[in-house]
């Protein structure tokens, strides 16, 4: 998955929606990229796309990326 700048979506990158500055991207389905709180056999079943977790928001599965979601900062996340 890319942001609308078309940037890929990678585990660790810290993202905005709305007023929310504190998403963290815990898994990349598409990329193969997953945290050790979110790991490969929780989430694989989805197919395709990121998880993404929001204090505000909670956890938040995407195939296509929000308009307004935004990449802050890239990361790194276990």
């Amino acid at each position: 998955m890319k942001y609308s700048d078309g940037k890929e979506v990678k585990k660790g990158d810290r993202v905005q929606l709305g007023n929310d500055k504190g998403g963290i991207v815990v898994c990349s389905i598409d990329g193969g990229e997953y945290s050790q709180n979110h790991p490969k056999e929780k989430w694989s079943y989805l197919g395709k796309g990121v998880v993404i977790e929001f204090p505000s928001y909670g956890l938040i599965h995407y195939e296509e990326p929000e308009i307004d979601l935004k990449l802050i900062s890239r990361g790194e996340l276990d």
